[in-house]
């Protein structure tokens, strides 16, 4: 039970790249909540296998309850 209730409140980062959504752990990118941009992107594209170039164009979304969304910049029109 005490497990579950870590896992409940560790920080997640939602992603969604290539047409595919999931989470990972802020912790399993080796940064901290306050981070910067630059720095969770790195992170986050060292965990992909992929270029951080892919990850240039991506908003992150920080929210209230720690946990942060990477997606694909929204285009209108």
């Amino acid at each position: 039970m005490v497990m579950q209730n870590q896992i409940d409140t560790e920080a997640l980062v939602h992603v969604r790249f290539n047409g595919r959504s999931f989470d990972v752990a802020l912790r399993q990118l080796d940064v901290g909540a306050g981070a910067s941009d630059a720095e969770i992107k790195q992170a986050l594209a060292r965990c992909l296998g992929v270029t951080e170039r892919e990850l240039a164009d991506y908003t992150i979304d920080r929210h209230r309850n720690g946990n942060l969304t990477v997606r694909p910049n929204a285009v209108f029109g």
